[in-house]
């Protein structure tokens, strides 16, 4: 079975919705993303134990602080790759970001490789089904573009800046995925 629940977040923020398979956190996006097509919706509105960790969790967050704990979730799909590139995201500090360029070069070293596709990385990190609690929000393009990202340009905006990153670095692009 698999229940759903909404969070209310600040203002500037589209609001989240969450899914569970009752124990796990499965799935965390932003309501009318394109993250949506991602995730089972038509299911029954349930309050979980889960669902009040993740919502604790988002709490501590959008005061502008770094949780210090993780709510228990699940990746269902998750290929050798996939999680490569998750675990990466998972070292990305509060407040930090890294480019696709970057973890391709970590990857490509780890596998004793010369050189790992960006874009396969790109793919990667838009496959995350649980954003903000693993940080897909923090990987950005080489030059400081705004691009990738499926919960949407304004909440990437938003998120980065409640990390007190520096926004002069960063800029959205014309055209592109970001949009």
């Amino acid at each position: 079975m698999v229940y759903k629940s909404r969070y209310q977040t600040p203002d500037e923020f589209s609001n989240i919705l969450m899914i569970s398979d009752g124990e796990f956190l499965t799935g965390l996006w932003f309501e009318g993303s394109r993250d949506t097509a991602k995730h089972e919706v038509d299911c029954e509105e349930r309050e979980l134990t889960i669902f009040s960790e993740t919502k604790k969790w988002l709490d501590i967050y959008f005061s502008g602080k770094e949780p210090d704990f993780i709510p228990k979730y699940k990746i269902n799909n998750l290929t050798p790759f996939r999680k490569e590139v998750i675990d990466i995201m998972l070292t990305i500090s509060f407040g930090e970001t890294i480019t696709y360029n970057d973890i391709s070069k970590i990857i490509a070293r780890n596998r004793g490789i010369k050189r790992m596709s960006s874009q396969a990385v790109g793919g990667a990190v838009g496959w995350n089904p649980i954003c903000i609690i693993i940080p897909c929000h923090r990987v950005v393009g080489t030059n400081g573009s705004l691009t990738g990202y499926g919960g949407g340009i304004k909440n990437k905006l938003a998120l980065l800046s409640l990390e007190k990153n520096d926004m002069s670095k960063f800029f959205i692009p014309k055209r592109g995925t970001a949009l």
